[in-house]
């Protein structure tokens, strides 16, 4: 367990939105490109955050052909689409390049944001099981886990 002491974050007029429009949704999947977690919902759309807790939901078709950035070619959002349709099937899709199937029944109930110095924390509370997304303004990183 880090010492970091995390403060919960009020969440802007945009955050709320989005948050109200995923409640009831599940996490069938995700993966991180640019300074993005991108999340799969079974209702068809990805639910993407960003570094700073900033997120957008958008149809999954759209926010695949919109992902831009040195590291998304054409190729990687072919591969991105197939994975989402093999999710679409269930989270449990085997042969995944791009995606990592989540690893937990997650029906999202809530989400809080947390911050820690240039450190945010996501939780995304689930019925059964939580997923988590820590990320850090000043490496860039993000790491997503599952409980």
């Amino acid at each position: 367990m880090s010492s970091e002491q995390w403060t919960e974050l009020e969440t802007s007029t945009h955050q709320d939105h989005v948050i109200k429009h995923v409640l009831g949704a599940t996490v069938l999947g995700w993966f991180v490109a640019g300074e993005a977690a991108h999340l799969l919902l079974d209702m068809g759309f990805l639910w993407t955050i960003y570094l700073d807790g900033e997120m957008n939901l958008l149809p999954q078709g759209v926010a695949i052909a919109e992902l831009d950035g040195d590291e998304i070619t054409s190729a990687d959002r072919a591969e991105l689409a197939f994975d989402a349709q093999l999710l679409a099937e269930g989270r449990e899709a085997s042969e995944l390049k791009r995606f990592r199937g989540a690893p937990v029944e997650c029906l999202i109930t809530a989400v809080e944001l947390f911050s820690s110095d240039s450190q945010r924390r996501i939780v995304i509370k689930g019925e059964v099981a939580n997923i988590q997304i820590e990320t850090s303004l000043e490496s860039s990183q993000i790491t997503i886990s599952a409980q």
